[in-house]
């Protein structure tokens, strides 16, 4: 990793990107799903069912879903049967996934504070390996992408759902003016948190695009990697296997 890496726009030490994005992220937590929604115009809850729906859950497996400490992606794939571990590196996003499972009734989830970078779990042990708008805030992306390898089992599948950047050209420019102008000032009135939806929507554009994201999927060791664009390209899904 580089001596220095991107914090929205700024360049700062791996270190100092991992704190911020910490703050960030506990200081949204409580209104996670509102974020979202300010950020793809309520559009995220449909992505999500998609993005299920292409990762094709089976009673039995054991899934990983990183970064997915408030429960959106688990909840959805623990209907279908399969046995999943929610593991996110901030706490208080674990706190809002565990009470919203709580308050709906869904039992049987694993929470774990875990960092993508260096996880605690063993080798090979895992069906699936879910992220979905995860990716992107996590300080050293490659280490991240070698350990879903490592932890998925042989013939195992890793699902990522990220923003990315719009392929239409007149609707690129309104999404790039709403994003950049728009969603800071309403996260403001709305969440009280102008800096933070400000580095959200810097981050997308500092993520690599489709073709070099499935790159560094590939370089990690996967097989049959794949990019979807959704909307565009305002949202991609990418997939590769273990084999």
């Amino acid at each position: 990793m580089s001596e220095t890496v991107s914090y929205g726009f700024q360049e700062v030490a791996p270190e100092e990107k991992t704190r911020r994005v910490g703050s960030v992220f506990a200081r949204v937590a409580a209104r996670y799903d509102l974020m979202n929604d300010l950020m793809s115009g309520g559009l995220h809850r449909l992505w999500k069912d998609d993005f299920v729906r292409a990762v094709n859950p089976r009673g039995g497996e054991r899934i990983l879903d990183m970064a997915g400490g408030t429960g959106d992606i688990a909840f959805r794939m623990a209907k279908r049967g399969a046995q999943v571990t929610v593991a996110d590196i901030n706490p208080a996003m674990l706190d809002v996934g565990k009470e919203r499972a709580a308050k709906r009734g869904i039992e049987g989830l694993d929470w774990s504070e875990q960092n993508a970078e260096v996880l605690s779990f063993e080798s090979a042990g895992f069906d699936g390996y879910t992220i979905a708008f995860g990716i992107r805030n996590v300080t050293d992306i490659p280490a991240a992408l070698r350990e879903a390898y490592r932890v998925l089992k042989f013939g195992g599948r890793f699902f990522c759902l990220e923003f990315s950047r719009c392929e239409w050209p007149v609707f690129a420019d309104v999404y790039d003016a709403y994003s950049m102008n728009v969603v800071p000032k309403v996260g403001k009135v709305v969440a009280r948190d102008e800096e933070a939806y400000q580095y959200l929507v810097e981050s997308i554009r500092r993520f690599p695009d489709m073709s070099a994201f499935r790159s560094m999927i590939a370089e990690a060791g996967f097989a049959q990697t794949t990019a979807r664009p959704i909307l565009g390209g305002v949202v991609a899904m990418h997939s590769g296997w273990k084999i």
